[in-house]
C-alpha cells in the first residue's frame, strides 16, 4: 500500500507544482505605460455575436459604451435570435452611433453558428484591432484600453482573456472553475509562451483580442467552422499557422454569468467536451492524472484512517491535502466561492462522468442542442 500511496503522491503533486508556478504568471492585463499609450492609438472593433441575448445584451451594451478608449465601435450581430435581442439592439443602436447591428445570413453548411457569426464581425470590422466578446460578458471603462495593451505587450497575434465568472448555484460553484483546474494545473503556461505547439492553445471563447490583418491571414473563425469551441480551436487554428498566442487573467476587467443553472451547466459542459479532453486520446490520460490526483487519494485516506500504517495514512493525508491545494488557491486568486473545496473529490467524478457522457454520444453521433439549435 505504501508504494500505491507514493505513486498517488507523485499524481498529486504535478497539478500542485504547476498549480502555484502558473499563478504567478498567470497575471492582469498590461498597465504598463508605454503599452497603454501604444493602445490608445488604436482603433477598435468589439465584436459581439449574439442569439437568444435579451437577457444580458442591453447590460453588456451598456458596460461597453461605458469605455474610455479613445476610438472604438461595437458591432453586434443578430444571429437569427426568436426573442427581444434584435430589437434591444436596434434600441440601442439608435441613440448611439458607435453601436452598429449586423443580421446573419443563413447559417451555411457545415458552419457552427457562433464561428459563422464571429467571421462576419471580423469581416465587416472597420479597425485593425478586433475584441471578440460574448454578449453576456460586460467590461469595465478601462477594460478595451488593457486588453489592447496586452496584445502589445505579449507581442502575439491572438491573447485571450478569462473574465471573472460569476457563480450562483452549487453546480455552478462546484462545475464552472474546473476551467482552472484544468487549465492552471496541467498547462506549463512558461512553455506556453516560449514554444508555438498546438499541443499548447488555450483561451476563453468569452474574450479573444485580434490583430485583423492576422486574424484574416490565418482564416480566423472560417478555420474552425465546424467547432463549437472556439476557446481552444482558435488558438490552436493560430499555432497550426506558426503564431504564438497567449492568455492572460481578465477577471478586474470582465465579470460573465456563463450558466445560470445546473441544467445549463451540465450541457454547456457537454457541449463543448469533445473538443477539449473528451476525445478518444486525451479522455483516458486525464481520467487517470483527475482521479489518482484528487479522488483515490481522499477515498483511501478515509478508508485507511485506522490502519496502525502510519507512514502509508500520512502520505495519503499529504496526498490528498495537495489534491486540495490547487482548488484553494484558484478560489482565493480569482475570487471564487471556497465552499466547493470540501466537495472537490465529488465534483471531479463528476466532470469526469460528464467527459465520458459526452464521448459516449459523440462516438453515437449525437449533440447536445444549445440557444435552439444543434449548430449554434
Amino acid at each position: 500500500m505504501i508504494w500505491f500511496a507514493l505513486i498517488l503522491l507523485l499524481f498529486a503533486s504535478l497539478p500542485f507544482v504547476l498549480t502555484i508556478q502558473n499563478l504567478q504568471v498567470f497575471q492582469k492585463a498590461s498597465r504598463d505605460e508605454s503599452a497603454i499609450a501604444w493602445a490608445k492609438t488604436q482603433g477598435v472593433s468589439l465584436l459581439i455575436p449574439a442569439r437568444n441575448e435579451e437577457s444580458s445584451i442591453e447590460n453588456a451594451l451598456e458596460s461597453h459604451l461605458r469605455s474610455t478608449h479613445p476610438n472604438f465601435e461595437i458591432v453586434v450581430l443578430d444571429d437569427a435570435s426568436e426573442d427581444r435581442t434584435g430589437e434591444i439592439i436596434d434600441r440601442i443602436a439608435a441613440r448611439d452611433a458607435r453601436v452598429r447591428k449586423q443580421v446573419s445570413v443563413a447559417l451555411p453548411e457545415g458552419w457552427n453558428g457562433k464561428q459563422h457569426a464571429c467571421w462576419l464581425l471580423a469581416d465587416s470590422a472597420k479597425f485593425p484591432i478586433c475584441i471578440f466578446v460574448d454578449a453576456d460578458v460586460r467590461m469595465t471603462p478601462e477594460a478595451v484600453t488593457r486588453c489592447v495593451a496586452e496584445l502589445h505587450a505579449r507581442q502575439v497575434p491572438l491573447v485571450s482573456g478569462f473574465p471573472y465568472q460569476e457563480t450562483e448555484t452549487w453546480s455552478e460553484q462546484m462545475l464552472i472553475p474546473m476551467m482552472y483546474v484544468l487549465l492552471l494545473g496541467y498547462l506549463p503556461m512558461s512553455m506556453m509562451r516560449s514554444k508555438k505547439d498546438v499541443g499548447f492553445a488555450a483561451g476563453c471563447g468569452q474574450l479573444f483580442v485580434a490583430d485583423r490583418a492576422t486574424y484574416m491571414s490565418v482564416d480566423g473563425h472560417r478555420s474552425i467552422r465546424h467547432s463549437r469551441h472556439d476557446g481552444i480551436m482558435l488558438p490552436r487554428s493560430y499555432r497550426h499557422e506558426g503564431f504564438g498566442t497567449d492568455i492572460f487573467d481578465a477577471s478586474d476587467l470582465a465579470r460573465c454569468r456563463m450558466y445560470r443553472n445546473r441544467s445549463e451547466v451540465v450541457n454547456g459542459l457537454l457541449k463543448n467536451a469533445t473538443e477539449g479532453i473528451a476525445n478518444k486520446k486525451l479522455l483516458p490520460i486525464f481520467t487517470i492524472l483527475l482521479l489518482f490526483a484528487n479522488v483515490i487519494p481522499a477515498i483511501l485516506f478515509l478508508a485507511a484512517f485506522q490502519s496502525t500504517n502510519r507512514v502509508t495514512l500520512i502520505v495519503l493525508g499529504i496526498a490528498t491535502l495537495m489534491g486540495l491545494v490547487p482548488r484553494i488557491l484558484i478560489a482565493i486568486q480569482l475570487g471564487l466561492s471556497l465552499w466547493p473545496v470540501l466537495v472537490h473529490p465529488f465534483t471531479i467524478s463528476w466532470f469526469l462522468g460528464l467527459q465520458w457522457l459526452a464521448y459516449i454520444r459523440s462516438r453515437r453521433g449525437k449533440q447536445t442542442p444549445w440557444r435552439g439549435r444543434l449548430d449554434t
